[in-house]
Order: C-alpha cells, then sequence, then structure tokens
C-alpha cells in the first residue's frame, strides 16, 4: 500500500467519523439534523480532498453506519435516498475538483444538485419498484424546504474551510522543502 492511499484511508475514516459525530450532536436538540444537514458536510468536504472512489465511498458508508449505530436516518425509504445522494456529492465535487474546475462554490453546487437529482431519482424508483408513497418532486420540494438552514450553512462554511485547509496545506507543504 503507497502512501497515497494510506492518506486516501485516513482522510475517509475521519470524515466518516465526522459525519458520525455532527449527525448526533444535531440530533441532541431533536429534529434539527433535518434543518441543518449535518452529515452533508463533511461528505461535501470529502469530495474537495478526496479521489472520486474514496469521496463517493464516504457518502455511501456515512449514512449507513449512522444508520446502523444511531438508527438515523432511518433505515426505509431516507437509507437508500441518502446513501445515494450523499455518494454522488462526494463523487461529482471529487471529479470536479480533479478536472481543475477553480471555483470552489461551482463545484460546490454542481455537486449538490447532482446530489438532490439522483436523491429524487431514488424516490421515483422505490415509488414505483417498491411502492413508496413518495412523489420525487413533493420530496425534493420538501428537502429543499425544511434543508434550506443548512444549505445556507454550507455555502458559508464549506467553501471557507476548504480554502482554509488548502492554505494550510500549502503552507505546511513550503514549511517542509
Amino acid at each position: 500500500m503507497n502512501s497515497s492511499n494510506t492518506r486516501n484511508m485516513i482522510l475517509s475514516g475521519f470524515f466518516i467519523a465526522i459525519g458520525l459525530l455532527l449527525p448526533a450532536i444535531f440530533h441532541l436538540f431533536g429534529g434539527a439534523g433535518k434543518i441543518f444537514l449535518p452529515m452533508h458536510i463533511p461528505v461535501l468536504i470529502a469530495g474537495f480532498f478526496l479521489p472520486p472512489f474514496y469521496a463517493a465511498t464516504v457518502g455511501l458508508i456515512t449514512p449507513l453506519l449512522s444508520s446502523a449505530l444511531t438508527g438515523m436516518p432511518v433505515f426505509y425509504p431516507i437509507l437508500p435516498i441518502m446513501m445515494a445522494e450523499l455518494m454522488v456529492y462526494g463523487l461529482v465535487i471529487s471529479l470536479l475538483s480533479q478536472n481543475r474546475l477553480k471555483n470552489i462554490w461551482g463545484r460546490l453546487i454542481v455537486g449538490m444538485i447532482a446530489g438532490r437529482v439522483v436523491a429524487g431519482l431514488i424516490v421515483f424508483v422505490l415509488a414505483i419498484g417498491f411502492g413508496l408513497k413518495m412523489n420525487p418532486m413533493i420530496y425534493m420540494q420538501g428537502a429543499l424546504i425544511t434543508g434550506l438552514p443548512g444549505l445556507v450553512i454550507q455555502f458559508l462554511l464549506i467553501p471557507s474551510l476548504v480554502i482554509l485547509i488548502q492554505n494550510r496545506n500549502q503552507t505546511i507543504k513550503k514549511d517542509h522543502l
């Protein structure tokens, strides 16, 4: 195993751990998780710093582990929806980052839109294939309205954190040359 794989595995574990911890803290305050979307934050950030496979894996595993350990998100129907949504967040942002799209907000917005579209598609598949009594458009609209405070936090917090971490990494690299 090379040092790059080791780094990516360690960072993946870190982002998954934060993805488990933040929602647990928010759930101490009732239904705050649905409003502030704390599990999304580390997955979105992972997309900026991990290769696509690892970023997608963080998005896939985080809600699965959280559901197994805490019951949140509930197993059906929310878990498969969140697994797909968060996996796409990490994957798309990572792919855009590798393609050197410079604009952090652009990567974030495209990743978030792609994840939401996939969430709607999963609701559609569950409705058609498994009789889920949910309308994909109403689900997406409700998720957007309920999660609006979380989206605002993500737009303010994530680009700032990414820039801070990138600048810190540049400083560390310069200090070790």
